[in-house]
């Protein structure tokens, strides 16, 4: 059982907001609301709001992630978390190279389907809308082996 799982994208204002968010959502839906669930980023524009879009295309779902600010992925994180979920093979690549107890921890979203989730920062709602559509079936996945 994971009882620390960090989300992990670069800027932490688009796709690890709206990943936190929809994660926390299924876990309470099967009871698992002892689990927590961060994000940050690996170059985060620290202290800022998720974007608009990522905050409209929550909204629609119930869900606020409009006080989220963004941090910065540091090591205290990274070794605290139990489990990290990265949009990009890179992201992972990147984590384990800075904090070698990483390994073995850190997967894609789209792990099991082997996709990486692609940055929708400064592009259109329908690429935001695209971005959820990978989240959701990523997530989806992992709420069978967590």
């Amino acid at each position: 059982m994971f009882n620390n799982i960090l989300v992990v994208c670069v800027g932490n204002i688009c796709r690890s907001p709206m990943a936190e968010a929809v994660l926390k959502e299924a876990l309470s839906k099967i009871h698992l609301n002892t689990c927590h669930v961060g994000s940050a980023g690996t170059g985060a524009l620290i202290g800022h709001p998720a974007d608009e879009k990522a905050c409209q295309l929550m909204m629609a779902r119930g869900l606020d992630i409009s006080g989220h600010r963004a941090r910065q992925l540091n090591h205290e994180l990274i070794r605290k978390a139990n489990l990290i979920l990265v949009m990009e093979l890179a992201h992972k690549k990147d984590i384990e190279s800075k904090e070698p107890s990483a390994k073995g921890k850190v997967f894609r979203i789209g792990e099991w389907e082997g996709y990486d989730i692609p940055d929708p920062y400064q592009l259109d709602i329908k690429a935001f809308e695209s971005v959820l559509v990978q989240i959701d079936q990523g997530i989806n996945q992992w709420l069978k082996k967590i």
